[in-house]
């Protein structure tokens, strides 16, 4: 419902916004308008427009054509301060952060008033207690997860009494519990009369969420819908403008040797605010798939960068194969057959003023024989980028277009990509559709399948419960640095993993 407020004036409307970029038409003639108390979904693949279009609602940049209102008079934001003074916040889905300032002074920086650090302090105390948003605010962000930065955006953007509020995949690191807790503050704001502009992948939480439903494809308006009218096949389809097959298996899943195998995994905590991890166990197969669940900040980061070698374990028994791995580096690992994907794609999987053919070069360079005797090989590397791109269906110019230049959906699966495409016997990878559309999902999914038929066997670590229980052959679940027992997927209870995961992040499991 939307709050009782039909017939008044939309707290924002759009009429014919386009925006151009060179070789771009991000947005083209788009209009639609979104009530006061209504949640209203924007969906589209990635690269349909919607990051362009929230952008210029929340004054980052302007429109070339078309007009913007707001309750009715015309509306003009020149830049974010005149957005946010008109009431309208924002939750990013990659985080303005500065990485070595602590939890406070980056919600200061968002801050236009003239709060002591006391006043602000309170402020977000209470903001915390309200909407159960677990953070320390004198913590470095540096040392935070994934889904503790996402808690800092949410409460900078809750402290300034958004009219309406723009969320950008807010639950891509939540766990179902969170989630809940996270629409359960989204109601509440919406029964006050906010407005949310709801953007996300995931789209039986659209179901779940919104009133209504803007669709963009090649950034233009292609429908609008009723989400609790549709299903999430439908709404794909709407966005994707055909059918969605689903992940394909094999039939029967046979697995062979053991191709990884982690015993006595432990190590401590590298800064105050990490996670040790303890007494790490598993094996994985050949041809399968084994998850990882957990909520964001329990080990994940460092148990991959133990896997990969960036954090190295000789007392630990890692075997790939009948070759121990644990004192090796990364580069050593992946030329032994081991290759690997972070969760963060920005920075420490791609660097994003480099060009495609480099970001490849970074880990394909030795599996892929794009360096001789020191020297890049340009024709190969372009070659091998160019393959990612046309394999993987990656909207970008070329192989010479910068990382930073393609959406997050396109940089996550030109990522996957260059690493699938290495033919490793093992890939570990986290998040593997962090923010991406519905189509790209099911297309890295089915990458992933593949990969295991073939033979590799492969590690994934989400906080996406319906992914891993979609893809994966055997779980276990990762909470404070301790990794569960083994369970098949096909017995497992979503009750029983959820309470594995504990709930809230750093609290202990606890059964009522």
């Amino acid at each position: 419902m939307s709050n009782g407020q039909e017939g008044a004036a939309p707290r924002l409307k759009l009429e014919g916004i386009t925006k151009r970029f060179p070789g771009v038409l991000a947005n083209d003639q788009v209009s639609f308008y979104i009530a006061p108390g209504e949640i209203h979904a924007l969906l589209g693949e990635n690269g349909a427009g919607k990051s362009t279009l929230v952008k210029m609602i929340y004054g980052i940049m302007a429109p070339d054509a078309g007009r913007m209102f707001w309750n009715g008079a015309p509306m003009q934001v020149n830049n974010p301060r005149a957005a946010r003074r008109l009431g309208v916040g924002m939750v990013f889905q990659h985080f303005s952060l500065f990485e070595a300032l602590t939890v406070l002074e980056n919600i200061a920086l968002g801050m236009d008033g003239n709060l002591s650090r006391r006043e602000l302090e309170t402020k977000v105390r209470e903001v915390m207690a309200t909407y159960k948003l677990v953070l320390d605010p004198s913590r470095v962000v540096s040392s935070l997860s994934v889904g503790e930065r996402q808690r800092i955006e949410i409460v900078r953007a809750l402290l300034l009494n958004p009219k309406l509020l723009i969320m950008d995949e807010p639950t891509s690191v939540l766990t179902p519990q969170e989630v809940e807790q996270l629409f359960g503050t989204l109601r509440q704001l919406r029964d006050e009369g906010c407005s949310i502009l709801y953007i996300s992948h995931k789209l039986h939480e659209i179901r779940e969420l919104c009133d209504n439903a803007t669709i963009l494809r090649n950034g233009r308006v292609v429908g609008e819908c009723d989400p609790r009218q549709e299903t999430s096949t439908s709404m794909a389809e709407k966005m994707i403008g055909g059918s969605l097959k689903g992940v394909a298996k094999s039939g029967e899943r046979v697995f062979g040797d053991v191709l990884l195998e982690v015993n006595g995994l432990s190590l401590p905590k590298t800064h105050d605010f990490g996670t040790a991890l303890e007494d790490i166990r598993f094996k994985v197969r050949k041809g399968e798939i084994f998850g990882v669940a957990g909520v964001a900040g329990n080990g994940q980061n460092e148990l991959l960068a133990a896997l990969s070698g960036e954090m190295r374990s000789p007392d630990a028994h890692i075997n790939l194969h009948g070759l121990e791995i644990g004192h090796m580096g990364p580069n050593r690992r992946r030329k032994a057959g081991l290759c690997c994907v972070p969760e963060e794609r920005n920075g420490h999987a791609a660097v994003a003023d480099f060009s495609l053919s480099d970001n490849a070069v970074l880990t394909a360079r030795h599996r892929q024989g794009l360096v001789r005797s020191g020297m890049v090989r340009n024709k190969a590397s372009h070659a091998f980028a160019s393959d990612v791109i046309t394999r993987f269906s990656v909207k970008a110019t070329g192989s010479g277009a910068t990382a930073g230049s393609l959406s997050g959906g396109n940089l996550q699966k030109f990522i996957m990509g260059r690493e699938i495409l290495q033919r490793p016997q093992v890939l570990v990878v986290s998040q593997p559709t962090w923010g991406v559309d519905a189509g790209a999902a099911e297309f890295i999914h089915q990458a992933l399948v593949d990969m295991a038929d073939a033979g590799s066997g492969i590690v994934v670590i989400s906080q996406d419960l319906d992914e891993l229980l979609e893809l994966c052959d055997t779980l276990s679940v990762i909470n404070l640095g301790r990794l569960s027992p083994p369970m098949e997927v096909e017995n497992a209870s979503i009750e029983e993993i959820g309470l594995l995961m504990g709930g809230i992040h750093g609290q202990e499991a606890v059964a009522t």
